[in-house]
């Protein structure tokens, strides 16, 4: 008997097709055998059926990344039109957005492959895969800030990480030359730095009473939330381009732009302003969405309703209160129930000769 699997169809898997980056593998690789799998992933290129069937643990280790990086996408975007969710989940999790090489699309790219080295980096260093382990560089003696120190623990193999990301997650991209491909390795490699940047090192002091006359100290990554705090930031100043003419590049589209677009991401079409329903451009709209009375930010009625108004609703809320700590060791509160006004998107009025036709 095969043993069961936690997608509800066999066959359902959570991949890219045409321009989608990578998603969720459900996690019955071991179940099936590797090369059955991995033939019947739809969307993948050649060289990543490959990987998938070489490596069917590093698989699952990109499987549950997924998961992490789509919540942390749809944290950072919860107070805006565009909140990174999904149409009716298909089976590339961002459906059409991905279809438009939009600023949105530059963010999913780049989230994508960071949470794909988040995740094989952290698989590494608790020994879940047979091909790494930690960084084996990390050895001897070395020097901060705060005097000399010796490798030692578990140091993040990050360098792995990176290695096997841009294998698998650029493939795709490699087999064309159009502005799209470019524009998706670049933001795929913003993705990959991001994670590699927020390295720290950790210590661990020996010596007498604790004292730091000796330290053992190893590199770890931070935690995944500062990757998606600073790639949210790269969305904020994403930078506009065009390909140049001989095909080998492109140049950014505001003539007067000084620096260079390295570390930032990358776009080249503007983006629909996600008011209304339209499954063409990826937009959900915002009719429902529950929005802040208060605010003028994006999180506000007036933007997030975009200006078609809003309902209020009066809903009753149960959260705790008059909590006590009670020795030894457990904290006791109370149910309190008030009353609180949620106010939500009016959804969009269709005109009304629409009606007569």
């Amino acid at each position: 008997s095969m043993t069961m699997h936690p997608c509800t169809n066999p066959w359902q898997f959570y991949w890219p097709t045409d321009n989608a980056p990578v998603y969720l593998i459900c996690r019955y690789i071991g179940a099936l055998g590797a090369r059955v799998i991995c033939d019947n992933i739809p969307g993948l290129v050649n060289k990543q059926r490959q990987l998938c069937q070489r490596h069917p643990d590093l698989m699952q280790s990109i499987g549950e990344g997924a998961k992490e990086w789509i919540r942390e996408c749809q944290h950072q975007f919860r107070h805006h039109r565009w909140n990174c969710s999904t149409l009716d989940r298909d089976h590339t999790v961002f459906g059409r957005v991905m279809l438009h090489s939009s600023r949105e699309a530059a963010f999913v790219y780049a989230i994508s492959s960071a949470g794909v080295v988040y995740a094989i980096t952290r698989a590494c260093s608790q020994g879940e895969l047979k091909i790494c382990s930690c960084d084996a560089h990390k050895r001897g003696r070395a020097r901060d800030d705060r005097g000399d120190f010796d490798w030692g623990g578990c140091s993040d193999n990050i360098n792995y990480g990176i290695k096997f990301a841009k294998a698998f997650v650029d493939a795709r991209e490699r087999m064309v030359k159009d502005a799209r491909a470019m524009m998706n390795l670049h933001n795929n490699r913003c993705g990959r730095m991001a994670v590699k940047r927020f390295m720290k090192l950790e210590c661990k002091c020996h010596g007498v009473s604790g004292s730091c006359a000796l330290r053992t100290c190893w590199l770890a990554m931070s935690d995944f939330r500062r990757t998606g705090d600073y790639l949210r930031k790269k969305y904020n100043t994403a930078i506009e381009v065009t390909m140049n003419q001989d095909g080998t590049g492109f140049m950014v589209a505001d003539k007067d732009f000084k620096g260079t677009t390295k570390n930032e991401l990358v776009y080249v079409e503007n983006s629909p302003d996600y008011c209304l329903m339209d499954r063409a451009a990826g937009s959900l709209g915002t009719a429902g969405r529950v929005c802040n009375k208060s605010s003028r930010g994006t999180d506000g009625c007036e933007v997030m309703c975009c200006g078609r108004g809003y309902d209020t609703m009066r809903v009753k809320r149960v959260t705790k209160c008059e909590c006590k700590f009670k020795w030894c060791c457990a904290v006791e509160c109370k149910d309190c129930e008030d009353t609180v006004d949620v106010h939500t998107c009016k959804p969009h009025k269709r005109p009304d000769w629409l009606d007569l036709t």
